[in-house]
């Protein structure tokens, strides 16, 4: 089977040109496709590429994918703005001297926003094509496991999705062999109804009591809903064995099951039939449920 869920986790790493990199790919359900994507700065110049790539394998499910990176040789010199940190340093003596506050610590100083700075180091036109390449792939066998484990999701809602396909089914052929759908019944019930007419004041002439006779029939016959939910029944089961994504699909059968049932319930005349109906809505909202989790 190749239903897929939209819940998934995965994660790559590797490491190249003095570079050491992870990718961390989640989704969790989502009504379309939402990507929230976390670059280091420097490295904004991969995304377009990288969204492309989500793009490209999923079509549902909220994701957050965040690349994280860390430097293991050719670490940078720490460069002192001299200026600065004799400017602060004055500033502090006077401060000290002034208002008697405690003298200022060289790590105090050092700390101070845009006294220390670890420039980047430069990278050759041939070395930055080398690490975007290796962080392409990482980010690709990221995806790929990623959904790999919403496939694996999505395999264990095969069995669960069929049950409630199997209940539905068999509560619409119990809604159709309900003895209250029997001829001689509804046959019975007709009468009686049509007796309580005849006893209408004033007294109902006879074309508008075959009207009101043919009314009542009518309201009462659930073949058409039960042809609708059997037709259902079978897209569902399609759908779920078929491949490529079919949540959407999914989503709108459930809500056909949910108009079928309540239909099938507001023209029940009998006790069991709408003992049947809200069963099955029951059911429907199980399936619903379940619906909401696949791409």
């Amino acid at each position: 089977m190749a239903l897929q869920s939209m819940t998934g986790f995965a994660r790559s790493g590797g490491e190249v040109a003095g570079l050491v990199f992870a990718w961390e790919a989640k989704s969790v359900n989502g009504k379309g496709l939402e990507t929230r994507l976390r670059l280091p700065a420097g490295f904004e110049r991969i995304e377009q590429s990288a969204r492309a790539a989500i793009q490209k394998r999923f079509s549902r499910g909220n994701l957050q994918i965040v690349l994280s990176v860390n430097r293991t040789s050719g670490q940078s010199v720490p460069v002192v703005n001299d200026a600065l940190l004799g400017e602060l340093a004055a500033l502090a003596r006077k401060l000290a001297d002034d208002y008697g506050m405690a003298p200022a610590s060289a790590d105090g100083l050092l700390a101070i926003r845009g006294v220390l700075d670890f420039p980047e180091i430069g990278e050759s036109d041939e070395e930055r094509a080398e690490i975007d390449a290796a962080l392409q792939d990482g980010l690709a066998t990221a995806l790929e496991e990623l959904e790999a484990a919403r496939r694996q999701e999505g395999a264990a809602l095969v069995p669960v999705m069929a049950r409630h396909i199997d209940a539905i089914e068999a509560l619409t052929l119990e809604a159709e062999a309900d003895p209250s759908r029997d001829p001689q019944t509804i046959r019975a019930r007709l009468a009686a109804q049509v007796e309580l007419l005849l006893g209408a004041s004033p007294p109902l002439d006879e074309g508008r009591l075959y009207a009101e006779a043919a009314f009542l029939a009518t309201k009462a016959d659930i073949r058409e809903e039960i042809d609708r939910l059997k037709t259902h029944v079978a897209s569902a089961r399609e759908l779920v064995a078929a491949d490529g994504p079919v949540g959407r699909k999914l989503d709108f059968l459930a809500q056909e099951f949910n108009r079928e049932s309540n239909t099938l319930c507001s023209k029940s005349n009998a006790a069991t039939v709408t003992a049947i109906g809200l069963k099955l809505k029951a059911v429907v909202d199980q399936f619903r449920e379940q619906v909401q989790n696949i791409e």
